[in-house]
């Protein structure tokens, strides 16, 4: 359903990779929306994914950027302005990456060159990201920035292992550059953590089936999929948040709230 809420609004989402994706959902819907936007991602994971289908499907321009090189996003933020028509309303972060998780390494065993790659890839690049935009005064007034985190960042999940640190870190970023961006340009910057989905990235964590049913049994409304994700960034993006700023958004059905639920003590309740 289209209510025009990102009518004539620009932007740029980082991280589609396939439709399993948030960025993905969350690019159809921008376009439902009205609004317009590039897609970037690293060349790679272009390579991998499927981005030409969505930028056809949705009227939009690829630029391809490797978003832990400054100079990959200063191309990027410069010729998205060119191609859109102005300056800058949205941005999505939506990437993440352990080579630790990826090769299997244990979290008491680190790689520590892998453990540098993977903050780098999945934190600093957001901190890069932001530079770029905040030096270049790319954002319009009461624009908004939005990445995608999980509650791994506050509590332990053992087998989510380094990303959990990237996460924590990511956040920290998300509140200590919001600060100077909401001051000097009246840009909103915010997380939004997301409930464990099925998305390409979310199922190389070992167990990952197992703790979707779980959160979802924990969970009064059950889990948020990549949908209703999708739907909760255009609001942060729309006009109608816009005194909405260093905040971390739980988005997971209110599995951040609970303690245990009927469901999953049921389970272990003897007969």
């Amino acid at each position: 359903m289209s209510y025009n809420l990102l009518k004539g609004k620009r932007g740029i989402i980082f991280g589609a990779l396939d439709e399993n994706s948030i960025a993905w959902k969350t690019a159809e819907k921008v376009h439902e929306q009205g609004g317009t936007f590039v897609l970037t991602n690293a060349p790679v994971a272009m390579r991998m994914g499927a981005i030409k289908e969505l930028a056809e499907k949705t009227g939009s321009e690829i630029i391809p950027a490797d978003a832990t090189k400054v100079e990959d996003l200063e191309n990027l933020v410069e010729k998205a302005q060119e191609v859109l028509g102005g300056k800058l309303d949205f941005v999505l972060h939506s990437i993440g990456m352990s080579v630790n998780v990826r090769k299997g390494k244990h979290y008491t065993d680190q790689n520590y060159d892998w453990t540098a790659k993977g903050w780098d890839v999945s934190a600093v690049s957001f901190h890069k990201t932001m530079k770029v935009l905040y030096e270049k005064d790319a954002m319009n007034e009461w624009g908004s920035i939005v990445a995608l985190t999980y509650m791994a960042a506050q509590r332990v999940f053992p087998d989510y292992n380094d990303m959990a640190d990237n996460k924590a870190y990511l956040e920290s970023i998300a509140r200590s550059f919001g600060y100077f961006f909401g001051t000097d340009k009246k840009v909103r910057v915010n997380t939004i953590s997301q409930s464990p989905t099925p998305t390409t990235a979310g199922q190389g964590v070992k167990g990952f089936d197992g703790f979707i049913k779980y959160a979802d049994e924990m969970s009064p409304l059950g889990n948020a999929s990549a949908d209703d994700c999708a739907d909760y960034t255009l609001t942060l993006f729309s006009d109608l948040t816009k005194k909405v700023t260093l905040q971390n958004l739980f988005h997971d059905g209110g599995f951040s709230n609970m303690g245990v639920s009927a469901k999953v003590m049921e389970r272990f309740m003897e007969e």
